[in-house]
C-alpha cells in the first residue's frame, strides 16, 4: 500500500510545506543572529506557531494514510475491527486518534465507496460495508488491489444531476476534475475507460449506448437494471449533498425532481 499511503500525502495543502519552510529559515536566522539579546518579535512566534501547526497536521496526515490502509485490509478480508486495534496502529501518537479516525472515514467513503461503522458502542466494534450498499468493490485482484465504489457513487451522481442520460465527453469533463482520464491509467481505479464503459456496464450498473441519431457517433451513460436495483436516485443525492455539506433544501427543485422520479419509479 506504498502507493496509497504516498498518494495520500500528497493531498495535503502546499501551505504545510511552506509552513515547514518558515521554520528551517526561522531556525537558520535565529543561529545567524548577531546578537541574542533582542526577543523574538510577534511575527517570529506566529511563524513557528504555524509551522508547529503544519508539523502536526503532516504527522496526522500521514497517521491516516497508515490506518486508511489498514482499514482497507479489514475491508478485503471481510473482517470486522476495533478501537483497539485501529488504537495499536497509531502506536505513540494515540491522542490523535479523534481527528485521525475522522479523517479516514472520510478518505474511505469519499475515495473508495466504504463506509466504517459502529455496530458496537460499548465494545468500540466496527464493520466495513459498501457505501448506498452497492455489492461490487472491484476488489477481484487481491489484497493490493482497491476498492472502487466511490467511483461509481459519484458516476452514478453525475448521471441523476445530468438529467438521467449524460453524454459521454461530459461525463469524463466531471471524472477530470478528480484526475480521472480516459485511457490513463489510474493508482486506484485502474484504466477508467475499460471499467466504465465495459466492466460496469457488463455488470448492469450502467448503461452505455449510441445517442440517437448522432452523427458521428456519440454516446451517453444512464443508470443501468444493478443500480436501480441496489440504490436510487434520491439515496444517492442525498449521498452527495451530505458529502458537500450541504442539504436538499440548498436544491429544492432538484430534490422535489428526485422525490417525483422515485414515486413514478424512474
Amino acid at each position: 500500500m506504498s502507493e496509497l499511503r504516498q498518494a495520500v500525502e500528497d493531498l495535503q495543502d502546499p501551505r504545510d510545506a511552506q509552513g515547514l519552510v518558515d521554520v528551517q529559515q526561522l531556525e537558520a536566522e535565529q543561529e545567524g543572529a548577531a546578537s541574542p539579546r533582542y526577543p523574538c518579535s510577534s511575527s517570529v512566534s506566529s511563524s513557528y506557531s504555524a509551522g508547529a501547526e503544519s508539523l502536526r497536521q503532516g504527522a496526522e496526515l500521514s497517521m491516516m494514510a497508515d490506518l486508511v490502509s489498514f482499514l482497507l485490509l479489514k475491508y478485503h478480508r471481510k473482517q470486522p475491527t476495533t478501537r483497539a486495534e485501529m488504537l495499536s496502529i497509531l502506536r505513540e501518537y494515540q491522542d490523535h486518534f479523534p481527528a485521525v479516525f475522522s479523517q479516514a472515514s472520510e478518505c474511505m467513503q469519499l475515495v473508495f465507496g466504504v463506509d466504517v461503522k459502529e455496530v458496537d458502542p460499548k465494545e468500540h466494534l466496527y464493520i466495513l460495508v459498501p457505501t448506498l450498499g452497492l455489492t461490487c468493490d472491484g476488489m477481484q485482484g487481491g489484497e493490493q488491489s482497491m476498492p472502487k465504489n466511490g467511483l461509481l457513487v459519484i458516476l452514478l451522481g453525475v448521471i441523476v444531476l445530468g438529467g438521467g442520460g449524460v453524454p459521454e465527453e461530459e461525463v469524463w469533463g466531471a471524472l477530470g476534475v478528480m484526475g480521472v482520464y480516459p485511457g490513463r491509467e489510474h493508482f486506484i481505479y485502474g484504466e477508467p475507460r475499460e471499467l466504465i464503459t465495459k466492466a460496469w456496464v457488463q455488470e448492469g450498473y450502467l448503461e452505455y449506448r449510441q445517442v440517437a441519431n448522432s452523427d458521428p457517433a456519440r454516446h451517453e451513460f444512464l443508470w443501468g437494471p444493478r443500480a436501480h436495483a441496489e440504490t436510487s436516485k434520491l439515496q444517492v443525492l442525498e449521498h452527495l449533498f451530505r458529502l458537500n455539506s450541504e442539504g436538499p433544501i440548498s436544491f429544492p427543485s432538484l430534490s422535489e425532481e428526485a422525490v417525483s422520479n422515485e414515486e413514478e419509479g424512474a
